[in-house]
């Protein structure tokens, strides 16, 4: 059973229990209401050594940021600020004393940086390697919060930053190239969570996630959950230097915030192209226009979230991860070349 199967069967096994008040399964964060247009919402992730990170690569310190790191993505994915984090990590003989301090004082340096506090957590020993579970809880006025199923025929697709930086910082930690630039990067992502509140107060933004598993995989959730399908651009994608267009679209752990805005945020992108080419742009010419094509997207068998002028459709919407993956790559390979 793949991960994305086994969570469909969680969510299946608990679907007849009471919610008490939460949001099921399916976003980056889980939502409570809490009264007065506000709601906290709540994440956990788990990193395992072996299998998100080496120890002979990374230090403690910058294990403790990335800890931290990884789950303050999440809450800014949902458009909220975070407030407080639970810490449990399960420690072997030798990452106790000194190692774990340096931990704690990385986890300490990130939380004073956005203001968290920590508010509880557990402690164990590890008899086969280091193990680490952080749950962020942030808080959001209702209004702000960002959703998976908020995308729309229309949209255009944003990131909030380059993508394949730290795919191939990865790269280089596995080749034994620990120095590199780009594995520094990979071992110390920042999250957007000042771009993430900021976003989250923007109603011409719609649906939202962090990219954990790379564009190829995450945008798929966003679709699925909103029930639409897309076009993809590929030469649009934003590959970081140092990046190919499969490594930004493929690679994960980039933590950028993914998101989908309404059809105006499309049309003043669209004027301003056409400025910068000398050419004549008027702004609702260009909107009436995106509505129209949109209007006609509405009659296809799937519509799409238009994001340019001659892109490449890879439609996914009867695909499995695996045959999604292949569709993107080969358009990909087709447009570059590669």
């Amino acid at each position: 059973m793949t991960e994305f199967g086994f969570i469909d069967s969680i969510k299946t096994l608990f679907a007849p229990l009471p919610d008490n008040g939460f949001e099921g399964i399916g976003d980056d964060c889980s939502v409570l209401s809490v009264g007065g247009g506000e709601s906290l919402v709540f994440t956990a992730d788990l990193l395992t050594e072996g299998v998100h990170f080496l120890r002979t690569a990374t230090s403690p310190r910058e294990l403790g940021r990335k800890s931290l790191a990884v789950n303050l993505s999440d809450v800014a994915a949902m458009g909220a600020r975070p407030v407080a984090t639970l810490l449990s990590i399960a420690l072997p003989a030798d990452a106790a004393d000194a190692w774990a301090a340096e931990f704690m004082l990385g986890y300490r340096e990130l939380s004073e940086e956005f203001g968290v506090t920590l508010a509880g957590g557990d402690t164990t020993r590890s008899l086969s390697g280091l193990t680490i579970n952080v749950t962020a809880i942030g808080r959001a006025a209702d209004a702000h919060l960002k959703r998976r199923s908020d995308a729309r025929p229309g949209d255009v697709i944003f990131t909030a930053g380059e993508l394949g930086t730290s795919g191939a910082g990865l790269q280089d930690i596995l080749a034994g190239r620990c120095d590199t630039p780009a594995a520094a990067v990979h071992r110390n992502p920042q999250p957007q969570v000042a771009e993430g509140i900021w976003l989250g107060s923007r109603p011409e933004v719609r649906a939202m996630m962090d990219l954990s598993d790379g564009l190829a995989s995450d945008l798929k959730h966003i679709l699925d959950r909103s029930g639409v399908g897309a076009e993809v651009a590929v030469e649009q994608i934003p590959a970081a230097p140092g990046a190919d267009v499969r490594m930004a679209a493929c690679s994960g752990e980039d933590y950028k915030l993914l998101l989908t805005a309404a059809p105006e945020a499309r049309a003043h992108r669209r004027a301003r192209e056409l400025e910068l080419r000398g050419e004549q742009a008027d702004y609702e010419t260009i909107l009436h226009d995106i509505i129209r094509r949109d209007e006609q997207d509405r009659n296809r068998p799937v519509a799409p979230l238009r994001q340019a002028e001659d892109a490449v459709l890879v439609d996914t919407t009867r695909l499995n991860l695996e045959e999604s993956l292949e569709a993107l790559l080969a358009a990909i390979k087709e447009r570059t070349g590669r």
